[in-house]
């Protein structure tokens, strides 16, 4: 049996820039964290000559062509020779369509399993690699690379994409004291939308691919916001950084009318009015969670569970995707 696991993000900066439509033509910048919070893939051999596939469905199948995941069935034709009697289960910490990036994290944990069992060691940036090759080129989805890549790595990462889309990985230079301010004082609070971000990547990605003016100029603003945010952190500023989310978010509303909703707002606002310094909803948008700095998180997490939301408390991860057992 190999159980491997790998981290779900939230996105501290630049996102969307990451998209093919965006960097072919400007280069990509996105600021990035993992978090404690995974998607678990276990793999082990059966004695039935049959492919069993466990999520929030069920298949037995008996060739790659039959399986209906698409990322399982194009990571299965990436690594393993035609599979036999094998068993795949995923699980996550958190539900999928919430803005934390699920899709990344599962195709890398499902790609890092595959090649464990094949007995092959993949360097990170291969294992990244590979994953955006089967959710962008194999599969044609708008997603971008970031989701893919920080699942690889873990840690609080700067992840620069050239216009030939190669990606240098840079992790954030920060002091531990800016790093224990980050994360005693960042809080997510789940809106209780969960929902599909391809139809807002997919109106961002024509868009783009349109040369759209508005949608790149708004991009171009989200790329800067995005390396000042790094340089906030870096020279141990996270109050900045925290005004720079709030802008960011500001911004990012005006990419889709379904960005957003009035109940998201609403909460939005009254998080702000609660002491919380800045924030912006993770991910593509229309659901899922509300990322707040607060300095006084006490206060704002009282007034966010007398709203009705709930908050998911977390710590960053640094492994980023990994092997969890063997047997």
């Amino acid at each position: 049996m190999i159980i491997t696991r790998s981290p779900l993000r939230i996105s501290l900066g630049g996102g969307g820039t990451d998209l093919p439509s965006y960097y072919r033509d400007y280069g990509g910048f996105v600021l990035s964290a993992a978090i404690d919070k995974y998607v678990y893939i276990t793999l082990h051999d059966t004695f039935e000559e049959s492919l069993i596939i466990k999520y929030s469905h069920m298949e037995r199948v008996n060739t790659l062509e039959e399986i209906q995941h698409p990322l399982i069935r194009e990571a299965l034709r990436m690594v393993e020779q035609e599979p036999r009697a094998l068993e795949i289960t995923s699980m996550s910490d958190i539900p999928a369509g919430t803005g934390l990036g699920s899709s990344g994290s599962f195709v890398t944990a499902l790609l890092q399993a595959l090649h464990i069992h094949r007995k092959s060691i993949v360097p990170k940036q291969e294992l990244a690699e590979q994953a955006c090759c089967i959710e962008i080129e194999k599969l044609g989805e708008p997603v971008g690379k970031q989701d893919q890549y920080i699942a690889a790595f873990g840690g609080l990462t700067c992840f620069e994409i050239a216009q030939n889309g190669t990606v240098s990985v840079q992790p954030l230079r920060i002091s531990g004291e800016t790093l224990a301010n980050i994360e005693d004082n960042l809080a997510l609070f789940y809106t209780g939308y969960s929902r599909s971000a391809s139809q807002i990547l997919r109106d961002q990605d024509s868009r783009s691919k349109e040369r759209d003016a508005k949608m790149i100029d708004n991009l171009h603003f989200v790329k800067q916001l995005g390396i000042e945010s790094k340089s906030a952190l870096e020279a141990g500023d996270p109050i900045k950084f925290a005004e720079l989310m709030h802008v960011h978010w500001e911004n990012k509303k005006q990419r889709s009318g379904g960005m957003s909703n009035g109940a998201i707002d609403e909460w939005y606002e009254y998080g702000r009015k609660n002491g919380a310094i800045g924030g912006k909803l993770i991910g593509a948008g229309g659901g899922g969670f509300l990322m707040f700095y607060a300095e006084e998180k006490t206060k704002l997490r009282h007034a966010m569970r007398q709203a009705g939301l709930r908050e998911v408390r977390i710590k960053f991860d640094f492994e980023g995707t990994s092997l969890v057992a063997r047997s």
